[in-house]
């Protein structure tokens, strides 16, 4: 049975990076913030959504993913309330996936909220990437063209590092390109083992 190896970390921490060291190493990998993507332009997701926040979050009839991100880090609950419409659609979405890739001894999903959503409860073992707070920030600020402020509301939304430790397998600090490779290459020995 494949197993499935959840990667997490919080924002800017680097997951992208290690995700594709995996897909480079040929594993198969689930981006669920990618699915969720897609998922929220589906006409029924879209109706769940604006019947939630209304039509400011709209313009011309699409989703204006940073006003939605502005009202949901700014409130848990309605946070909550749209992870209730997206999770449970992205959790049938990846059991499909897997079924694809039964052939894999295993394979990674990378979701940023792994903790928070339950997801981790799916998993045979967690990844945690992590890397200097600073870092974090700035690398978001550059990728999302957006504030500081906006990006530590992300961050005070997630889980911490150290809770995402204390329930991991393994931990991967993304501070340089070669520390980082070699820290992967570790696990996927370890993986291939198991």
């Amino acid at each position: 049975m494949t197993k499935i190896i959840g990667l997490t970390g919080g924002i800017g921490s680097g997951k992208t990076t290690i995700a594709n060291h995996f897909m480079a190493a040929g594993i198969p990998v689930y981006i669920a913030d990618d699915e969720a993507r897609k998922i929220t332009q589906s006409a029924e997701i879209i109706k769940e959504i604006k019947d939630l926040f209304g039509n400011a979050i709209f313009e011309n009839g699409i989703l204006n993913r940073e006003k939605l991100a502005q009202i949901v880090f700014s409130n848990p609950e309605k946070l909550k309330l749209l992870n209730s419409i997206i999770h449970p659609v992205v959790k049938k979405h990846f059991d499909n996936w897997v079924l694809d890739h039964k052939n894999n001894s295993f394979v990674i999903y990378e979701a940023a909220i792994l903790f928070e959503s339950g997801s981790y409860k799916n998993c045979d073992k967690i990844i945690t990437v992590t890397a200097p707070l600073e870092t974090r920030i700035q690398r978001v600020i550059q990728r999302d063209k957006t504030t500081r402020e906006q990006v530590l509301k992300r961050i005070n939304a997630q889980w911490n590092d150290d809770q995402r430790i204390a329930k991991s397998d393994f931990v991967i600090e993304n501070q340089t390109p070669e520390i980082t490779k070699s820290e992967v290459g570790k696990i996927l020995k370890i993986l291939n083992i198991q």
